[in-house]
């Protein structure tokens, strides 16, 4: 297993995670999950034998089962791992009982420590952004959880760029803990981070924790031309709710190509599709959620080989997606200039000449 440094902090985190979303047993985000306790005590082992040292979970999950399952399954291996979770969703009938006020923060911190069975969260994300909320608010409470030796990093998740880039100023103007990394949707057929968020994190020093990077399990093989979505993927189940919007076209010849290279490399098409999100250089951790241990063994396989740099291209090339502008301009006139590590994939550098 790879590791890498969480963005700009000096905590190196597996190149792939373990999502619990699945833990519990209730209806989680328009999805039913299913994975109980047993399941769940073979998928962490599963993934402690593949080198996974970061386990995802959240307080919304399964009404907190989630969390609970996730404890109870690390159990003595918890001080050799990390574990992340998050603040934001609605947990009760109250009015306080969601959102980022210090009221909600600090305590969905407790309720979390005491399902987990642990005296610490490693990473803290706020699992979304509070409009409602002043943004030193909710920073000042993270400062203090981790303060006060409850929280190790904290980090956010679902934001747009100008969000985390003015959380991160707030937090160096009043001295604050800063996000050190954002969870964010991206795959071969959500390539949306592209165009803001990642050069940002780069620039900033902000990881990337990936999450659906089959975007719900299209990106699995499964999913075929003129045929009906399976029944046993998120995206089979509750269509786009969660997982975005795809172009067919595209997805679909993304999905041809990913396919000759699986064949090619006697690997799945998940494999080939993780891989190329591991290619990406802000990119931290891709974290994986699977239905059984069997999906979970065969998405984590993806950690003992690598795309070649022109399977990275030609991956890179079939799945460019339309830029908006000052993205698309940007790539076309000054690419050469974009970054001292090069131009992005995919850009077309237009030389002007004075003849």
């Amino acid at each position: 297993m790879e590791y890498r440094f969480l963005g700009a902090s000096g905590l190196r985190v597996s190149a792939f995670a373990l999502g619990t979303m699945g833990f519990g047993g209730a209806a989680t985000g328009g999805w039913v999950a299913t994975i109980d306790e047993h399941a769940a005590r073979e998928q962490v082992r599963c993934a402690l034998d593949a080198g996974v040292n970061l386990f995802d979970t959240a307080n919304g999950y399964s009404k907190g089962e989630s969390e609970r399952l996730l404890g109870l399954a690390l159990g003595p291996d918890r001080d050799r791992v990390l574990v992340s979770t998050k603040v934001h969703s609605r947990v009760g009938d109250g009015p306080n009982d969601a959102g980022q006020s210090r009221w909600h923060v600090m305590r969905a911190c407790e309720d979390s420590l005491r399902r987990l069975g642990t005296d610490r969260i490693d990473i803290y994300h706020v699992h979304g952004f509070d409009g409602c909320t002043p943004l030193d608010e909710t920073l000042r409470a993270l400062d203090d959880l981790v303060r006060a030796g409850k929280v190790r990093y904290v980090a956010c998740s679902n934001f747009a760029a100008w969000q985390i880039t003015k959380a991160l100023g707030i937090s160096q103007r009043l001295g604050l803990e800063r996000f050190v990394a954002t969870q964010s949707y991206y795959s071969l057929v959500a390539r949306e981070l592209e165009n803001e968020l990642l050069p940002m994190c780069a620039d900033q020093g902000v990881g990337v924790l990936v999450w659906s990077p089959l975007a719900g399990g299209f990106l699995s093989g499964k999913f075929m031309r003129d045929a009906d979505a399976p029944g046993d993927t998120r995206r089979g189940m509750i269509g786009e709710l969660g997982v975005g919007h795809i172009d067919v076209e595209r997805g679909y010849a993304t999905l041809d190509v990913a396919r000759e290279i699986a064949h090619a490399r006697g690997a799945s098409v998940a494999q080939v599709a993780l891989n190329w999100l591991r290619s990406r250089p802000e990119v931290s951790s891709v974290i994986i959620g699977a239905r059984t241990t069997e999906q979970l063994a065969d998405n984590l396989a993806a950690a003992t080989w690598t795309l070649s740099p022109d399977e990275v291209a030609l991956l890179d090339a079939t799945s460019e997606p339309v830029r908006p502008y000052p993205t698309w301009y940007q790539r076309q006139f000054t690419a050469e200039r974009s970054s001292r590590n090069g131009a992005p994939p995919g850009a077309f550098s237009y030389r002007f000449t004075t003849d």
